[in-house]
């Protein structure tokens, strides 16, 4: 074995927390950034047929511009990679995405105080995830921080049928429903649902690269201190 490869990080988890060295995070609040994760949202799906073309090359919608909305870039190596919208239930501002689909689910929790984390519009870039199967989790590290940064209860999923075995797998995620017609996207959608305390201490002893420190959630969820953060130095 020469002593490039035996460098190289053989497990998952190896491979993810190599890549989180290479990875930025970017609040998206310029024009130009917003711009660029609208491109990347409607190349992703378009070519999965979930969305017609339109004249504009970009897919958003008015949640984008929500108060408790908070939309991210992933960069690696400097270049967009991959984005996901995170919509939190906060007080005096507890519409979320889901509701619009599954009100009859998840309204009684919210009116009972119940916090939620809507992570929708996850897309990456084709080339890049080819180039990085790790993408998928090192994006997914976001709404787990939100769950911790904003103490809350549980993580949504609103996800095509055949994308519900990886959430499952991965932080144990449960369907709550039946697929459903869901807005502007031509496919449906069903809803699982993730206990964050319940899932807590085991997802941590799986997959270390969800944990972070109090430092970097606070500079990717307090309003007034976005900017990019490397994770050279979210982890210093």
């Amino acid at each position: 074995m020469s002593a490039l490869a035996a460098e190289q990080p053989t497990g998952l988890v190896d491979r993810i927390q190599a890549l989180l060295q290479r990875v930025d995070y970017r609040c998206a609040e310029s024009t130009e950034d917003r711009a660029a994760i609208f491109r990347l949202r409607y190349d992703a799906y378009l070519r999965e047929g979930a969305i017609s073309p339109n004249a504009t090359g970009q897919f958003s919608d008015p949640v984008d511009d929500r108060e408790n909305t908070w939309i991210f870039g992933v960069y690696v190596d400097g270049e967009l990679a991959s984005s996901i919208r995170l919509s939190v239930t906060v007080p005096g501002l507890v519409y979320i995405p889901a509701l619009d689909v599954f009100s009859d689910v998840l309204l009684g929790d919210i009116l009972a105080g119940k916090k939620f984390i809507d992570p929708t519009r996850f897309v990456a870039d084709r080339e890049c995830s080819r180039r990085h199967p790790e993408l998928a989790y090192v994006t997914l590290r976001l709404p787990w921080l939100a769950l911790e940064y904003f103490n809350a209860d549980y993580m949504l999923a609103a996800v095509r049928a055949e994308h519900q075995a990886f959430y499952k797998r991965l932080w144990g995620h449960k369907a709550v429903c039946a697929p459903r017609a869901y807005p502007n996207l031509q496919k449906p959608i069903s809803l699982m649902t993730l206990d964050y305390r319940e899932a807590c201490e085991r997802t941590y002893r799986r997959y270390p690269f969800f944990r972070s420190t109090q430092f970097e959630r606070r500079m990717l969820f307090e309003r007034g201190h976005h900017h990019s953060l490397s994770q050279r130095s979210a982890a210093a």
